[in-house]
C-alpha cells in the first residue's frame, strides 16, 4: 500500500511531529482558543502540504489521493496531534467536491488547500446519528434552521457548511458565520484532543451548493471520513502498544523486567494482533475508496468497527500494563484511552455499523 512517495511523506510528517508535537505540546495545544497549534498547522500545510493533498490541482491542491491523506492521518493519530485535517480537509473538502459545482470549488477549496481557511460541516443531531438521509437541520426555500452537534472545529471555522433536509431531499448549504441567527459554541468533551462544537441556526439564509438530492453523495463523504478516521485509530493503537512494550522492558519486579513474564507477553501479542487486524481493515477500506468500488460502504463500516474496537482494547491494555502510573494526569495513557472512546463514537457508534453490515 505504501509507495516510495507515501513512505517519504509519512517520514516527513513523523519527523516534524516528533519535534513539534510531543506530550507537552499536545496538552498546550488543546488549551488554546483554537484547540490546536496553529503554528504547527501552518508548517504542516506550507512545508508538507497536508491540507492540499486530496484537492485537485485546478482548485489549489496537490492532486494526490486519499492514500496520502491516510498516511498523514495515521501519523497524527500516533501523537494525538489536534488539527483541522479530519474536519476541514477531509470531511468538508470532500463534501464540496461531491456537490459538483465548479464555481463553489474554485471559491472555497483553495483556502482549505493552503490551510488558511478552516471549514466545518454541521450534520448530526444530539443523538449522534450521522445518517446521510436525515441530517439534523431543515432547510426551506429561503432559510436553514436547527441545531447540529459534534461539529468538528465548528466554533472556530471560517466556512460553515450545513447538510439539511429539504422538500426534495437532502441538500448541502453554505451559511454566513457572521449572520445573527448563527450561534456556535465549543462543547468540551472527555477527549480534549478532538475539538467539537454545537451549531444552532435560526432563520439563516443558506446558499445551496449541490445540484439535487445530496444523500448519496453525503453517504460517500461519510465513508471517506471513516477511512481517514480509521487511519488515525490505527496510528494511535500502534503507538499505545509501542509505549506499553517500552515500559514493560523498563519496569522490574522480582529482579526481572515485567515484559519477560509469559502472561504479559501473551497480552501484548494479543494487542499486536488487534493492531495489525485494524491496519488491514483500514487498508482494505482505503483500497475500495481509491478504486471507487461499490463495496466502499461495507469496507468503511468494517474499518469503523474493527479499528474502534482495536484502539479501545489496546488503550485499556496500556492502562492495565502500566499499572498505577497510567491513571495519573501526567501520564499519556489517559489521552489514548479518551481518544479511543471518542473516536469510536464519531460518525456513528460501531453498533450501528454492525447492524448495517448484518
Amino acid at each position: 500500500m505504501d509507495s516510495d512517495e507515501i513512505r517519504a511523506l509519512r517520514e516527513a510528517v513523523r519527523t516534524l511531529l516528533a519535534k513539534r508535537s510531543g506530550s507537552a505540546a499536545v496538552r498546550a495545544a488543546v488549551d488554546t482558543p483554537l484547540g490546536y497549534d496553529d503554528k504547527l498547522w501552518s508548517v504542516l500545510c506550507e512545508q508538507i502540504g497536508v491540507a492540499a493533498l486530496a484537492i485537485p490541482e485546478e482548485y489549489g491542491g496537490v492532486g494526490a489521493t486519499l492514500a496520502e491523506v491516510h498516511a498523514v492521518c495515521e501519523e497524527l493519530g500516533r501523537t494525538l496531534t489536534p488539527s483541522p485535517l479530519l474536519g476541514s480537509t477531509v470531511l468538508c473538502a470532500q463534501a464540496i467536491l461531491a456537490a459538483g459545482d465548479p464555481e463553489t470549488c474554485a471559491r472555497l477549496l483553495p483556502g482549505i488547500a493552503d490551510g488558511g481557511t478552516i471549514a466545518a460541516l454541521a450534520w448530526a443531531g444530539e443523538a449522534g446519528a450521522w445518517a446521510p438521509d436525515s441530517p439534523a437541520l431543515v432547510a426551506t426555500e429561503s432559510t436553514v434552521d436547527g441545531c447540529a452537534h459534534y461539529v468538528l472545529d465548528g466554533d472556530v471555522a471560517d466556512v460553515l457548511l450545513v447538510a439539511a433536509r429539504t422538500p426534495d431531499g437532502v441538500g448541502l448549504f453554505e451559511v454566513d458565520t457572521a449572520h445573527p441567527g448563527v450561534r456556535r459554541w465549543h462543547t468540551p468533551t472527555m477527549d480534549q484532543t478532538r475539538r467539537l462544537a454545537a451549531v444552532e441556526l435560526t432563520g439563516v439564509p443558506g446558499r445551496r451548493l449541490d445540484r439535487g438530492d445530496y444523500a448519496a453523495a453525503l453517504r460517500r463523504v461519510r465513508d471517506l471520513a471513516l477511512v481517514a478516521l480509521s487511519a488515525e485509530q490505527v496510528g494511535a493503537a500502534a503507538r499505545a502498544l509501542e509505549l506499553t512494550v517500552e515500559y514493560t522492558k523498563q519496569r522490574r519486579q522480582f529482579g526481572r523486567a515485567i515484559g519477560s513474564f509469559q502472561a504479559l507477553k501473551h497480552r501484548m501479542a494479543d494487542a499486536y494482533v488487534l493492531v495489525e487486524a485494524a491496519r488491514s481493515a483500514s487498508w482494505a477500506a482505503l483500497e475500495s475508496a481509491l478504486a471507487d468500488e461499490a463495496g466502499l460502504a461495507a469496507d468503511a463500516a468494517t474499518a469503523k468497527v474493527v479499528c474502534s474496537e482495536a484502539l479501545e482494547q489496546v488503550a485499556a491494555e496500556m492502562i492495565q500494563l502500566h499499572g498505577g502510573i497510567a491513571i495519573t494526569w501526567e501520564h499519556d495513557a489517559h489521552l489514548y484511552f479518551k481518544r479511543a472512546h471518542s473516536s469510536a463514537q464519531l460518525f456513528g457508534q460501531p453498533a450501528e455499523y454492525v447492524t448495517s453490515l448484518a
